[in-house]
Order: C-alpha cells, then sequence, then structure tokens
C-alpha cells in the first residue's frame, strides 16, 4: 500500500489545482467558485522521485446536520482519519480566518500527520497570511503557489522523511535526489542541486540595452531577433540551454520603458509579460547600457526585482567600446552602492554581448547568487548571532521600557526571510532593523540578495520545548 496524502482545507484555497499539479494531470475541476469538488478522488501523486497516492477532498465547512455540506465535511473526515498524511491548506491572500483555526484543531486531533501549506503565495501577495499562519501551531508553514509549481522543491524535502520511514515507500532509484550543499560558512544552501536543476533567469532592462544580443550568445545561436531599433522584442521568451555544464532556462523581455511613454496596447502587454516574468524567475539580470547606465528606469526594474525578493545579478553591456575600463570601473561601483543601496553587495558584472566577453564571470555569479538566495540558516546560529548583536548594540527603550528580542528563526529561502519575535514591535525602529539586516548581510556571507526581516510580538514559540531539552 502506497503512502497517502489528503489535501484539506477550507472551498476555494487552492486544493484541486494543488491535487493536478501532483499528479501532473488535470484530474480536477478548478474553478473560482467554491464547493465544485464534493466526493474524494484519488490520483497517483509524484514529487521529483517522491511516489505517492493523493487524495483531494470537498472544501471543509462548519456544518455538523445532515446537509450536502455537512455531509462532505464527514467524508473529507474519513480522508483525514484513513491517510498517512494530511496536507492543510490555507488561502494566503485572504490571510487565517476563523474556520482555519477551527479545522487545525480538528486536524491536530484526528490526523496522523499534517504539513501546513499556505497557498497563493506568488510575489509578496501572501506574506501576511504566511506569517499569521504560524499561529496555528502546525509547524513551520509552507509558502506554495499551486497554480504556478513555487514550492514544491520545499514540500518535496519535508515530505521526504514521512515517505521515507513508511514501510511501502515508493521511490525512483533512478532518480538522484536534490542536496543540502554547505558553504565554507556552515550555512545550509537549501534548493536543488544545480547540476539537476534548470535554473530559471530573466534578462530585463530598458529598451536597446542589449538583453536579446545577450541570450543569443548564451544559447550559442542566434535564436532572437536583433538590431539597433528600440522595442524589437514584444513577448517573454524562454529558452531552456545548457550554460558551461548548468541547465538554465533563460526569458528574454521587452525593454521597460516608463508608463507614460508606453501608448501602444502591444507594448503594454509585452511590458506586463516582461513582469511576469520577473515574478517567476529565480535570478533576474538587469543588463545597462554602459553610456548610460543607472537611469530612473534601470533603478525603478531593479527596486522591482528586489521588491519581488529575486536574485539579482547587474551585467554592464557594451564593455568592450568602453576606452577607460579601470577609471569607469570605480565610477559605476560609486554609483550602485549609492543609488542600489537595498542591493549593497550584488554583483556587477562587465560584458559584451556582441563578443561574449565576460560571460563566464557573468556565469559565475548567476551560480553564486542562486546559492546565496537559497541559503538556510540554523536557528542556533541565528539565536547566537542576535545575543552578540543586542550586546554589541541594544535594542532602544521607548519611554524607558527596553524591547526584548526574545527569539529568531528562519522561515523561508527564496529570498532569505527571518522573524524576530519580541516586546512591543511595533515601536521597534527601522534604523535597528536595518542595523540587524546590514548584520546579517555581513556575517552570513549574503552579498546583495534581498533579505526579509519580519518583526512579530509573540511569545517565544520554541520556550517549552527548550525547556523540556535542558530537563532531559
Amino acid at each position: 500500500m502506497s503512502f497517502t496524502l489528503a489535501i484539506v482545507g477550507r472551498p476555494n484555497v487552492g486544493k484541486s489545482t494543488l491535487f493536478n499539479r501532483l499528479v501532473g494531470k488535470r484530474l480536477a475541476i478548478v474553478d473560482d467558485q467554491p464547493g465544485v469538488t464534493r466526493d474524494l478522488r484519488e490520483g497517483q501523486g509524484r514529487i521529483g522521485p517522491l511516489k505517492f497516492t493523493v487524495v483531494d477532498t470537498a472544501g471543509l465547512e462548519n456544518e455538523t446536520d445532515d446537509s450536502l455540506i455537512a455531509r462532505m465535511r464527514r467524508l473529507t473526515e474519513k480522508a483525514v482519519d484513513y491517510a498517512d498524511l494530511c496536507l492543510f491548506l490555507i488561502d494566503g491572500r485572504v490571510g487565517l480566518t476563523s474556520d482555519d483555526k477551527l479545522f487545525a484543531n480538528l486536524l491536530r486531533k484526528r490526523a496522523k500527520q499534517v504539513i501546513l501549506l499556505v497557498n497563493k503565495c506568488e510575489g509578496m501577495s501572501g506574506d501576511e497570511g504566511f506569517y499569521e499562519s504560524y499561529s496555528l501551531g502546525l509547524g513551520d508553514p509552507i509558502r506554495l503557489s499551486a497554480e504556478h509549481g513555487i514550492g514544491l522543491d520545499e514540500l518535496m524535502y519535508t515530505l521526504k522523511p514521512f515517505i521515507e520511514s513508511h514501510s511501502k515507500m515508493t521511490v525512483d532509484p533512478e532518480v538522484n535526489l536534490p542536496i543540502f550543499e554547505e558553504d565554507i560558512t556552515g550555512n545550509e544552501m537549501s534548493g536543488f542541486n544545480l547540476f539537476e536543476h534548470t535554473l530559471q533567469v530573466a534578462v530585463v532592462g530598458r529598451p536597446n540595452a542589449g538583453k536579446s544580443t545577450l541570450i543569443n550568445r548564451i544559447i550559442g545561436e542566434d535564436r532572437l531577433l536583433t538590431g539597433p531599433e528600440a522595442g524589437i522584442t514584444r513577448d517573454a521568451i524562454s529558452f531552456t540551454t545548457d550554460w558551461n555544464g548548468n541547465s538554465f532556462k533563460v526569458f528574454d523581455t521587452a525593454g521597460m520603458r516608463k508608463k507614460s511613454k508606453i501608448n501602444e496596447k502591444v507594448e503594454k502587454l509585452s511590458v506586463s509579460d516582461g513582469l511576469r516574468a520577473v515574478n517567476f524567475a529565480e535570478v533576474v539580470i538587469l543588463l545597462l547600457d554602459f553610456k548610460n547606465p543607472f537611469e530612473v528606469q534601470d533603478l525603478r526594474i531593479a527596486d522591482l526585482a528586489e521588491r519581488e525578493g529575486r536574485a539579482v545579478v547587474i551585467a554592464i553591456n557594451k564593455w568592450d567600446l568602453q576606452k577607460e575600463k579601470q577609471k569607469q570601473s570605480k565610477v559605476l561601483l560609486e554609483k550602485f552602492y549609492r543609488l542600489l543601496p537595498q542591493l549593497k553587495g550584488a554583483p556587477l558584472i562587465p560584458v559584451s554581448a556582441k563578443t561574449g566577453a565576460g560571460l563566464d564571470k557573468l556565469h559565475k555569479a548567476v551560480i553564486k547568487a542562486y546559492e546565496v538566495w537559497n541559503i538556510r540558516i540554523s536557528t542556533a546560529r541565528l539565536n547566537n548571532w542576535l545575543e552578540e548583536m543586542i550586546e554589541a548594540h541594544p535594542p532602544p527603550a521607548p519611554s524607558g521600557r527596553r524591547i526584548r528580542l526574545r527569539y529568531m528563526t528562519q522561515a523561508k529561502t527564496r529570498p532569505p526571510t527571518f522573524v524576530i519575535f519580541c516586546s512591543r514591535a511595533k515601536e521597534l525602529p527601522e534604523s535597528y532593523k536595518r542595523y540587524l539586516v546590514n548584520g546579517l548581510r555581513v556575517y552570513f556571507e549574503m552579498p546583495g540578495t534581498p533579505i526579509r526581516l519580519i518583526v512579530k510580538s509573540s511569545e517565544n514559540p520554541y520556550q517549552e520545548k527548550a525547556k523540556k531539552r535542558k530537563l532531559g
């Protein structure tokens, strides 16, 4: 008998979409209207090498009479009872509801094992719901977008030990599992082995910066139309290619101009397509023209990539035409650090898309940016570091009462996101948050990658466990 997963949650949180994603087919009907799924639907699911039976269930609703809704709930509860593990979905955009809390209690009592998934977390849209979900007490949640496949790698790592401990586990022996790599700082790199994972890269910039020429050079053939005219590219076109031994899916995007200069409907759609490519990329290469780099629109594009939490690499194109290379390199670095402090430490690589100069360095920079973007730091190391930071520079004491930073943990990777639980979180100044972020960036060697720091007013959720460990 194979390992069985039951997908449960309120109506319209994306259960059927996740079911279809796991089975690799559109078996379940998906619609915005709640209550479409009524019966239990089984399928053979798979993530990477892991195989299992997955069950799609009706949306849980708080009804206990003999109505249709109540009968659907009872059927779902049967699935919870016999499943080896339940995937509990909540909607990150909507946030935590009273029904979510009710069903979390139900699962805590009846389910053998539970993994909490916060769905619809494309970009930053589900952030609030994600952080609220910690209060359910079901362990660390996983950010997910069932529609776009985001978060499935983390789900696979979380499922792996449960399936391996099952007596009838089915794993494809021909597929190698992704590994956790460890760098010289001792930080875990969570994510796919780069020799197995196809890394998604979006090349963005203003019109005529040389994006299509650069991609032609990377893939080794002229697949994209190029020329002196600005705005040749209209669609976000992607190519999967081998670049120096690694698999890449590279997106060419339309040049992004100021909104006030965009008149044609086609160009508006093209820019919108490019923005979507940024949303679903893992690394963004911002390509600048050395003749006029770091213009206002360049800064806006870089800021967009940083806000979306993407790893960023800056490439300065047409460097073969630059005569005073050493002098101009210093000027560019000064501008970069002054105009884009939020990306401090991000690699700045001079290239020539026309001749191919600098592409090896660009490849190494993209790989390194991806690794840092996936960094995972242990809770013990974070809290040791936090103690040192507090000792060196204690938090302020508004109204004579010092803010206490109690506990810190890493909520997720991609980008590295950390949560600090403290007293009177709303009173912690932005300047002190910047002090902590800069300290994280330097101490744990995370140059350039966006770092998210969430400050929450809450008791330490691991305090009781720590006490038990000490007593034991």
